[in-house]
């Protein structure tokens, strides 16, 4: 019986990219991104909203409240910042 060879596994992972509106721009290069998601319950059997909230890094402060940003997830750069944004 032959031996299978030994795959090396791929060590970068795959980083979450999440879109969401901008609705906190005051503090110095990070701005608060609103993540909307819908799950199903499964005893209602209907779809429900849930939101979250994710501190972004966003160099220069380009984006304002209200406008749509795209966020990836990063290394630590903070306590709360683990994304950056990314458009």
């Amino acid at each position: 019986m032959a031996t299978k060879k030994t795959e090396q596994k791929n060590t970068a992972s795959k980083k979450r990219v999440l879109e969401g509106v901008v609705v906190s721009d005051k503090m110095k290069d990070t701005c608060v991104v609103l993540v909307e998601r819908y799950i199903k319950a499964p005893k209602y059997e209907k779809y429900i909203k849930r939101s979250k909230k994710f501190k972004a890094d966003d160099k220069g402060n380009t984006k304002k409240i209200g406008d749509k940003a795209t966020i990836e997830e990063c290394a630590p750069i903070s306590k709360d910042k683990r994304f950056k944004v990314i458009a």
